[in-house]
C-alpha cells in the first residue's frame, strides 16, 4: 500500500540505484520490449553489447548479472482483465495446464485470478474469512503428502517496519475447476524473531513444504517458518540468510534445486541461503513485483504492476540449468509428530538452520558490495532532490 507521492519517491530511488549498480557492477540493461514501449537497438549498439557480453564470462557465484538470450526473452502474455491493476504476486498452477494465478496489491480484497496463457481471466476466486491488509506475494506448491495443489497468499506488507504485531499467510487448496467461487482459507499468523519487517517475497519448498519469507529492506533477510505450521498460535520466523537489497518477490524451482529472489533491477538465483549461483538481468519494468519459475524450471516468469501489464519469460543461463541438473533433488521432509521437533529438511533447510546461517552471513549482502549501497544512497538523495524541485515547480 503506497501513496502517489510515495510511488514517485520510490521510483526515483530505484532509478538512481539502477544507475549506481550499472556503473559499479557492469550490469548491462536488458534489451527487449519494455512496459508500454519497444526498445530498438542500432546495429552498432547491438555489436557493442554482444562484445561486452562475450567479455563478461559467466562465473557461478559472481555478482555480475547474466544477460538472457535476447531472441528467447519475450512477453509471454498481458493481463487483459481491467480489474488486474496491481499484479503483485504470480504463480504457475500445479494442476491446470497453461494457467497462472495472480492477485492485486493492498485494498483489493482477498481475491485472486486464474489467467490463461492468452492473458484472459478464466476464473475469479474469493477467500472466505480472509483479510487483505497488504497482500504482497503468493506461491503455489503441492502438498508433499497428498500431491494436491496448494496456493499461499502472503499478507506480509508492512511499510512502517513493525507497525503490525504479526503478519498472515493464507493457505488455500487449489480449485479443481476454473469457475468463479468462494474458497475456504486457513490462516497462519507469523512473527519475526528479531522484530517487525516489511516483506514482499514468499516461497515454499516443493519437496518439504517449508515456507520462507523474504524481507524488502536495504539489508534484507530470508526467514524460515517452522516445519509444522499451527493455526492456534503465532508461528515464529527465524532468519536463515541474507537477501538482496529491496527484494520484491521470491520463488523455488519446481525440483527444489534452487530458488530465485527478485529485486527492481535483477534476479538472483541461489542453491541455498547465502550460496549464490548467478544474477540474471531482467526486463525493464515500471514496478517489478513478481517472479516464478516455468513448469520445467528452465526459465523465469516476471511481471509488474499496472493495467494491461506484461508477464515476461526470461530463460535461465545454461550454467544455472547445468548446476541445477547436477544437484540431487532433496527427499520430502517428514511431517513431524509430537516431540519430534522440526523434522529432517532439505539441503537448503539443514544448512539454513545450522552452519548454513553462518556461511550465509559471511556472504555479506548476497553479493552486493558496500560500495554499491553507498553510491546508491548518494545518487538517490540527489534524485530525490530533483524530484522535489520538479514537484514544487509544477504545483
Amino acid at each position: 500500500m503506497r501513496s502517489r507521492a510515495g510511488d514517485v519517491l520510490i521510483r526515483g530511488f530505484i532509478a538512481a540505484g539502477a544507475v549506481a549498480v550499472t556503473v559499479l557492477t557492469g550490469a548491462g540493461a536488458w534489451s527487449g520490449e519494455a512496459h508500454g514501449s519497444t526498445v530498438r537497438e542500432t546495429r552498432e549498439d547491438r555489436e557493442n553489447r554482444e562484445n561486452r557480453e562475450n567479455r563478461e564470462s559467466t562465473v557461478l557465484g559472481s555478482g555480475t548479472p547474466v544477460a538472457p538470450d535476447e531472441e528467447e526473452g519475450r512477453v509471454l502474455f498481458r493481463f487483459r482483465d481491467k480489474r488486474i491493476t496491481e499484479s503483485s504476486g504470480l504463480a504457475l498452477s500445479p494442476a491446470h495446464e497453461d494457467v497462472y494465478y495472480t492477485h492485486n496489491d493492498s485494498d483489493a480484497g482477498p481475491v485472486f485470478f486464474a489467467v490463461g496463457g492468452d492473458g484472459r481471466t478464466r476464473a475469479t476466486f474469493t477467500l472466505r474469512g480472509a483479510a487483505a491488509r497488504d497482500w504482497e506475494g503468493m506461491a503455489a506448491s503441492r502438498d508433499p503428502q497428498t500431491g494436491r495443489g496448494v496456493l499461499w497468499f502472503a499478507d506480509i506488507g508492512d511499510n512502517f517496519d513493525g507497525a503490525w504485531p504479526d503478519v498472515s499467510v493464507y493457505k488455500v487448496r487449489e480449485p479443481s475447476s476454473l469457475r468463479d467461487a468462494t474458497l475456504p482459507a486457513v490462516r497462519y499468523r507469523f512473527r519475526y524473531e528479531d522484530g517487525g519487517h516489511n516483506a514482499e517475497g514468499i516461497m515454499v519448498h516443493p519437496g518439504t513444504g517449508r515456507l520462507y519469507i523474504v524481507s524488502k529492506e536495504f539489508s534484507g533477510s530470508i526467514y524460515q517458518a517452522p516445519a509444522r505450521l499451527r493455526t492456534g498460535r503465532v508461528n515464529i520466523l527465524r532468519r536463515v540468510g541474507p537477501a538482496p537489497i529491496m527484494a520484491t518477490d521470491a520463488a523455488y524451482a519446481p525440483d527444489g534445486s534452487s530458488f530465485v529472489i527478485r529485486t527492481y533491477i535483477s534476479a538472483t538465483v541461489y542453491s541455498a541461503p547465502g550460496e549464490q549461483l548467478a544474477r540474471v538481468a531482467m526486463p525493464s519494468l515500471e514496478q517489478a513485483e513478481s517472479i516464478a519459475y516455468t513448469a520445467d524450471g528452465t526459465a523465469l516468469l516476471t511481471g509488474t504492476e499496472g493495467s494491461d501489464s506484461p508477464v515476461y519469460r526470461v530463460p535461465l543461463p545454461d550454467e544455472v540449468r547445468e548446476a541445477a541438473a547436477s544437484t540431487p533433488t532433496p527427499a520430502p521432509e517428514p511431517t513431524p509428530g509430537p516431540g519430534t521437533g522440526t523434522g529432517a529438511g532439505s539441503r537448503a533447510d539443514s544448512e539454513a538452520s545450522g552452519g548454513g546461517t553462518e556461511a550465509a552471513d559471511r556472504q555479506d549482502d548476497a553479493g552486493v558490495p558496500f560500495s554499491v549501497v553507498a553510491l546508491w544512497l548518494a545518487v538517490a538523495v540527489g534524485a530525490t532532490g530533483i524530484i522535489a524541485f520538479i514537484a514544487r515547480r509544477t504545483r
